[in-house]
């Protein structure tokens, strides 16, 4: 019971720590910029996809050789590239994202709690250490890796989300499974 209600509080700190960070502090606006084009640029667009996808531009076609990908790798350097996540209908259920948001924050400080609850010996201080270190951990993995390769524009708010969000949580469950 103790692991149940440690993660669904740590869930809920996630979830507000996103919440806060996508909206009032704006930390991903970078990655999400308006532009007065938009209009036309979904139109044309829609004349360009006949179906859902995600495209890099440019790139080669799917099975092309390594000396057509290094023609193409030289005649871009230094033009411009895109990423485009193509849907052919925006379908946004605002509660139903929430509540899988909430589901999957809460399966992963269960997870986390299952892990820490087989330390020897816990302290709040190995709990915050070991949230934090796996804030940096999914950081490191996600959001840094990809901006590797395509890079991104709201990277310091991936690295905020992930540090304060799993800090805050594990200062919750630092008190909270480690109180006698």
């Amino acid at each position: 019971m103790k692991i149940f209600i440690g993660s669904l509080v740590g869930a809920i700190i996630l979830f507000m720590w996103q919440f806060l960070s996508w909206t009032v502090l704006d930390f991903h606006w970078p990655a999400q910029q308006y532009t007065p084009k938009q209009d036309s640029i979904i139109a044309y667009l829609g004349t360009q996809f006949d179906s859902s996808g995600g495209y890099i531009l440019p790139t080669v076609p799917k099975g092309s050789s390594s000396d057509d990908m290094k023609k193409l790798d030289e005649s871009s350097r230094g033009k411009p590239w895109v990423q485009i996540q193509y849907h052919t209908s925006l379908d946004t259920n605002m509660g139903l994202n929430m509540a899988k948001n909430l589901a999957t924050n809460f399966v992963m400080v269960l997870f986390f709690c299952w892990i820490i609850s087989g330390y020897a010996t816990n302290s709040f201080g190995k709990t915050l250490l070991a949230a934090i270190l796996l804030g940096l951990i999914i950081f490191l993995h996600a959001s840094y890796t990809e901006n590797i390769w395509y890079e991104t524009f709201d990277l310091k708010g991936h690295l905020a989300d992930f540090l304060a969000g799993w800090g805050a949580t594990g200062i919750w469950l630092g008190w909270w499974l480690n109180r006698r």
